[in-house]
């Protein structure tokens, strides 16, 4: 019995990832776009990153756009309306300590976070292709 790797099973299933990294954002901000288009279809997730009124929806339409154009890159006969968003998810990236000045001589430490960004996408079967 083999056993797998993640991206050797992703490859088997027709999974294409993208991947942003370091992205100034936090990840608990980052999330709540990314969860807007998991499950959705690529066109639609597009469209509602679009219309969505967050910094990081640009970044998160950018990932989204680079893992259609991976999958077509992939396999020349795949059909982009097919495409959905299999797998969306946000980890976080390092952080980067930061000193404010505080009163009466002190300072105050604070932590710039990042995160990294990944977007799977696959095709939609449907039952006359099986």
């Amino acid at each position: 019995m083999e056993h797998k790797t993640k991206a050797q099973q992703d490859k088997e299933d027709g999974k294409i990832k993208a991947e942003a990294r370091y992205l100034r954002v936090s990840a608990q901000k980052a999330r709540l776009v990314v969860d807007l288009i998991r499950g959705k279809q690529a066109g639609a997730a597009i469209t509602t990153l679009r219309t969505t009124n967050k910094r990081i929806a640009p970044a998160v339409e950018k990932v989204l756009h680079s893992a259609i154009a991976n999958a077509t890159n992939r396999n020349e006969d795949l059909d982009v309306d097919k495409l959905f968003v299999s797998e969306a998810y946000v980890n976080e990236g390092p952080r980067m300590k930061r000193v404010r000045p505080a009163p009466m001589g002190r300072a105050y430490r604070y932590q710039r976070r990042m995160a990294h960004i990944v977007i799977k996408v696959a095709e939609k079967v449907t039952e006359k292709q099986e």
